[in-house]
């Protein structure tokens, strides 16, 4: 008797499995050689502050070294409700947070310093694509102590007309582009373009030279550390070697106007709550805005407010 009940179980495990198979690889077509189950943490939220708006959706997946996300049914749907949202509450913004592996460090594609920023600005695309405009995300990117990347996407809502802190929100379109000091030597001003930046000077170029009503700022900004002079200074001295390089190296006749605002505006603390430093904080705060403009630009504006 004990012998046919164990028969009986091996057959229903058997059913089981088979039955899971017929699921997920061909109904759901995730199986496949060398594939893993496409199982995904079921925490992506939207949030506003220390409010939740939104809980509960699956998360974005980036496979390694990857731009574009593995979308499912479910993230489909967030980005459908997120897009409703922002059309019925035109008063808020969002930033995109997304976040790269240790391993994908020097991955740098396009215009972005890295995989982070780039992913994010992949997603602002999909928005868009619903309608949304782009200057209503801005971006923000971290590396993830998961390997695994199980968490790689953060949405944020906010009132651009109080941000949270004070601190600046930074588009990264290539109309209102940022770079970090990794462009100039360790608390100097010499200007050494890295592959990105020259990608996007010579992108610059060409889109000046078909647009000769066009001009362009460029805007230093520092860390905390240091005097306000040295850091307003040493903003403006970054400004006007990038100047040069756009003039000089690139041989761009438009107009470019330089600024500094030194430690003014940070886009994220210089130190912890606790007193502490932080590194990564003081990074994203060293950075160089280029901001291109037309009369169009400045009517819509005007227009806008």
């Amino acid at each position: 008797m004990r012998f046919l009940a164990f028969l009986v179980f091996l057959g229903f495990l058997a059913f089981a499995l088979l039955a899971r198979w017929y699921f997920i690889c061909e109904l759901r077509q995730q199986c496949g050689p060398g594939e893993l189950v496409d199982a995904r943490l079921q925490t992506l939220r939207l949030t506003e502050g220390d409010s939740v708006l939104l809980r509960g959706y699956d998360q974005f997946a980036f496979d390694s070294a990857a731009l574009q996300p593995r979308l499912n049914d479910n993230n489909q749907l967030f980005l459908d409700t997120l897009a409703a949202m922002l059309k019925a509450r035109t008063d808020r913004n969002v930033t995109l947070t997304a976040l790269f592996r240790e391993s994908e460090s020097t991955v740098a594609p396009g215009f972005f310093e890295n995989l982070g920023l780039a992913r994010a600005d992949q997603i602002r695309k999909l928005m868009m694509r619903r309608g949304i405009d782009q200057n209503r995300f801005t971006l923000d990117y971290g590396i993830s102590e998961d390997r695994q990347l199980r968490e790689p996407v953060m949405f944020d809502l906010y009132d651009p007309s109080a941000v949270e802190g004070g601190f600046e929100k930074v588009l990264f379109t290539f109309k209102n582009m940022t770079f970090s000091d990794a462009n100039f030597e360790y608390n100097s001003a010499v200007f050494k373009p890295g592959p990105s930046l020259q990608l996007y000077a010579d992108s610059v170029k060409t889109y000046l030279d078909l647009n000769p009503e066009a001009s362009m700022a460029i805007i230093g900004h520092t860390d905390s550390i240091g005097s306000d002079a040295y850091n307003l200074d040493l903003g403006m001295r970054r400004a006007e070697n990038a100047r040069f390089y756009f003039q000089d190296s690139l041989g761009v006749t438009a107009s470019i106007q330089i600024d500094s605002e030194g430690e003014s505006r940070p886009v994220a603390p210089n130190s912890l709550p606790g007193g502490g430093d932080n590194p990564e904080g003081r990074q994203k705060n060293r950075r160089v805005n280029f901001v291109l403009s037309t009369a169009a630009d400045s009517t819509a504006a005007q227009k806008g407010n």
